[in-house]
């Protein structure tokens, strides 16, 4: 299994691609805590795992070949995750470090991806207003700045109005 010297280990996720061949990789890997009794508590955020986020507990199994491997969420870990991607026609001009500079304000962070993906995962953490973010993801991408998805998100989400 693949540890780093700090005892982080790293999970993999398999991923569902759709018919146009997204996401661009069949299995993503987190890095994550381990609790022990193969329960881990992940470290960073998703770039294309759908329903976890940073700070979840999850279970992984070994393959046998020192892969660990996701099984099940076990416990949220408050967080929620937001894929952005910036257009490149939009005011961003497709550049996502400025997209973080637009929710950092809000006590938003994230992950960039940078290369020809361009893909910001922002980390919702319990604390920020989650109105506001919603309002800034959906008028953002009405305005052309960015396309977003919701890859883990939380009832308090679901029930904000984006206006």
């Amino acid at each position: 299994m693949e540890h780093r010297s700090d005892g982080m280990a790293r999970i993999r996720v398999r991923l569902a691609r759709d018919e146009q061949g997204w996401p661009p990789a069949e299995s993503e890997g987190l890095w994550a805590n381990d609790l022990g009794d193969g329960r881990y508590r992940l470290a960073n955020t998703p770039w294309f795992a759908f329903s976890l986020s940073a700070d979840d507990v999850v279970s992984a199994r070994s393959d046998g070949n020192d892969v660990l491997w996701f099984a099940e969420r076990l416990e949220r870990g408050g967080r929620m995750t937001v894929r952005v991607i910036p257009r490149n026609d939009g005011p961003l001009e497709g550049d996502p470090g400025r997209v973080l500079e637009v929710f950092s304000p809000l006590g938003v962070t994230g992950e960039v991806m940078g290369g020809p993906m361009r893909l910001v995962a922002l980390d919702i953490g319990p604390d920020a207003d989650v109105g506001k973010v919603k309002r800034v993801c959906v008028g953002g991408e009405s305005n052309g700045w960015w396309d977003y998805e919701e890859a883990d998100i939380t009832s308090d989400w679901r029930a904000t109005s984006p206006g």
